[in-house]
């Protein structure tokens, strides 16, 4: 069993940054704060002091190959070289071979053997510790929706060490699966995707404070709610959405 690795870092790639950040700065609360240079603007959205995701335009290469805008989330690992060859050899895709950012580390997009993609990355220097999982701007909750979540969880136990938590039936839609990486508590779930969602994805739950003013924030900013607000087990209250570029992403809070 591989040792646990953890989600690090979660990054949009969208058609227009600018965008891009008035609306999750708006809706999620985020700080914005630039970084990089001109050739490749990137900003980091802070909870606080602590930067929770960055945000990009799509590179170019990659919109030619019809990337559309989409959150992707990063796994940690200690030696991407190695962890990108052992996606390949599992059945997955390397979309970018191992790369160095400078001041940051090395990493790698791929994706998992049933088209999900995700990135891998060795930091620079110490890998710091997860934040609360209900603090306001954090990620809450990552949830995977697989062509069939029995091999997807099979494929990311043997990558990454990540153990099974509690099943739940959802009758006609079946299994949400929970999931840990190194600890007691679960990260997050995967399910078999239902029809109507056309393919294998990632999908990350940001913390808000109350659910049915971010939902207002999220209209009135031309965002798209397609699912919810809906109640979930413990009491918390999510909605799944879309940004105005076409991105999909979600939101966890409670229901004054």
């Amino acid at each position: 069993m591989a040792k646990p690795n953890n989600f690090v870092w979660y990054e949009l790639m969208t058609s227009d940054l600018d965008a891009a950040e008035a609306f999750y700065k708006t809706v999620v609360g985020w700080k914005p704060e630039a970084w990089g240079g001109a050739e490749m603007p990137y900003v980091i959205m802070k909870a606080g002091d602590t930067g929770v995701a960055g945000l990009m335009n799509i590179p170019e290469n990659a919109a030619k190959m019809g990337l559309r805008p989409a959150w992707v989330g990063y796994i940690g690992t200690p030696d991407v070289d190695a962890a990108t060859r052992r996606v390949k050899e599992a059945g997955g895709t390397i979309h970018r071979e191992p790369d160095d950012i400078p001041e940051v580390g090395r990493f790698s997009v791929v994706a998992d053997p049933q088209g999900a993609m995700f990135m891998l990355l060795t930091p620079k220097g110490e890998e710091r510790p997860p934040e609360s999982m209900t603090a306001p701007g954090q990620i809450g909750w990552r949830e995977l929706y697989a062509t069939d979540w029995k091999s997807a969880f099979a494929f990311y136990s043997s990558q990454f060490g990540w153990t099974k938590g509690n099943a739940m039936d959802m009758g006609e839609m079946g299994t949400y699966q929970l999931f840990a990486a190194g600890g007691d508590d679960a990260i997050g779930g995967m399910m078999t995707k239902p029809p109507q969602v056309p393919s294998p994805h990632w999908l990350f739950y940001f913390n808000v404070t109350d659910i049915d003013a971010a939902v207002s924030r999220v209209t009135e900013s031309k965002g798209q709610v397609l699912n919810g607000p809906m109640e979930v087990p413990g009491g918390a209250w999510i909605i799944q959405a879309m940004d105005p570029q076409g991105a999909m992403f979600a939101l966890v809070g409670s229901r004054k």
